[in-house]
């Protein structure tokens, strides 16, 4: 996580309207940078990386708050109106192109598989259902 990325981040978190919904937005734009981070076929030193974005989480939203916590957050019904949002979906895109807006559906269903495989349950509800929809809007599908 460079410099660079970590301005965009609280940019776009700057967008919110308020305390709660900028926390909502950083949250998700940063687990987006996360995921799609993981999407190399380079090794990933995992120690190193969760550490250096527990940091600038630690810095920008306090104690109490980790990628562990991101990741949470962004595989439940939480997450609803941030993903739903067109205004943070307009801001996302504009900050953070790194991340292709279109690529949220998948980084967000991949991020469901992983909390599958450690909780052993399905993905069901709302973040899942929309998961679903989008994935049947998408050119192809």
């Amino acid at each position: 996580m460079n410099k660079a990325i970590q301005d965009k981040l609280l940019a776009l978190m700057r967008e919110g309207r308020d305390r709660a919904e900028s926390t909502d937005w950083f949250r998700v734009a940063l687990g987006l940078f996360y995921l799609a981070a993981l999407m190399t076929e380079e090794a990933i030193d995992f120690k190193k990386v969760d550490r250096e974005f527990n940091r600038f989480i630690y810095h920008t939203l306090g104690k109490g708050h980790t990628i562990t916590s991101v990741l949470q957050f962004m595989s439940g019904e939480k997450v609803m109106p941030t993903v739903e949002s067109a205004r943070f979906l307009e801001a996302f895109a504009r900050h953070c192109p790194e991340v292709p807006a279109a690529s949220i559906p998948f980084l967000l269903e991949l991020n469901l598989g992983v909390a599958k495989n450690i909780s052993g349950l399905e993905p069901t509800g709302p973040l899942a259902d929309w998961i679903a929809r989008q994935k049947a809007l998408a050119p192809g599908s």
